[in-house]
């Protein structure tokens, strides 16, 4: 079996080759139709725009949260194509982990000149980035 974390450097390795050969500047929408490909060619099991409905004092709302993907079935996973990473894309990704009951969302950022990602666990709420 493999652990949760490997599952991630799998994502983020796709991402990392998304990034490298796509680059900065493009919309979010070319970056998740890219990485679709990159999952496909890896193997990576996913499921893309899964619908998650919210609930509020107990009940479930119309309204639906939609993230990018969902890999191995376990990891959340949200893209974003901005000059840098903001607390507001920070607090979507918390709630991703409330409302999908999964352990893990990366939030990969393709705006920069290298990838930027983080890695926030249900079990902390702050997120791990990397070096």
């Amino acid at each position: 079996m493999r652990s949760r974390e490997n599952l991630t450097y799998q994502i983020i390795g796709a991402a990392m080759e998304v990034h490298r050969q796509l680059g900065c500047g493009f919309t979010e929408r070319v970056y998740q139709d890219a990485l679709e490909k990159e999952f496909q060619l890896r193997g990576i099991p996913y499921q893309r725009e899964v619908r998650m409905k919210v609930a509020y004092k107990g009940e479930e709302l119309n309204s639906e949260y939609i993230p990018d993907f969902v890999c191995y079935g376990t990891v959340v996973v949200e893209l974003k194509a901005v000059q840098e990473l903001e607390e507001l894309h920070r607090a979507q990704a918390i709630n991703y982990l409330h409302v999908s009951q999964k352990e893990i969302v990366l939030l990969l950022n393709f705006g920069g000149m290298s990838l930027e990602y983080e890695r926030f666990n249900a079990r902390r709420t702050t997120p791990q980035v990397a070096d």
